[in-house]
């Protein structure tokens, strides 16, 4: 399947029923997939973003994050985040943008380090009550690969990523890099 050069106007619904356009016609919009709602490599991740979130949106970027979650079990684990959450459950976007799911999410050594950090936070936080556990089993199952988008004001898909395990995607510093390309 062919990957989009360009992105056709959207309003896409976050889960806490705000619409957004996508592309946004005022900003860059970081377009990123991540893996299941409550998953430790995908927070960590996320929470590396929020640490940075008044550079990013310094350089004009809007984040938008992509779970193949329900919107129910997404507003579990992202109340904290000041982030736009879209529930993919069905993987519309996710078939849209070639983001696949494989069992080299989880066996790829490169992704152990970060799933041992993440999971080892996770179980700290979950044990002084500060958040809730990952799922059992996941909606949508736990070997999606992440990706990551930088669609223009006008659509064009100016710079992509897709990971080949569960920690493989942008960092903060890559992201501001493509954005001042």
């Amino acid at each position: 399947m062919p990957l989009p050069t360009a992105v056709s106007v959207r309003e896409l619904t976050t889960v806490t029923g705000a619409s957004i356009p996508v592309p946004d016609p005022d900003c860059l919009v970081h377009l990123q997939f991540r893996r299941f709602a409550g998953c430790p490599v995908c927070n960590l991740h996320l929470r590396s973003i929020v640490a940075r979130h008044t550079e990013i949106t310094a350089a004009n970027i809007r984040e938008v994050v992509v779970f193949h979650s329900s919107a129910a079990e997404l507003r579990k684990y992202t109340a904290d985040f000041p982030l736009d959450f879209i529930a993919d459950p069905d993987r519309a976007l996710y078939r849209e943008f070639g983001v696949e799911s494989s069992p080299r999410a989880l066996l790829d050594p490169r992704a152990w380090p970060t799933i041992a950090h993440g999971v080892i936070r996770t179980v700290g936080v979950v044990l002084r009550k500060r958040e809730i556990a990952p799922p059992d089993h996941p909606e949508g199952g736990r070997l999606g690969l992440p990706a990551d988008f930088l669609i223009a004001p006008d659509g064009r898909v100016l710079a992509a990523k897709h990971g080949v395990h569960a920690d493989d995607q942008w960092s903060v510093d890559e992201l501001l890099a493509e954005a001042r390309r």
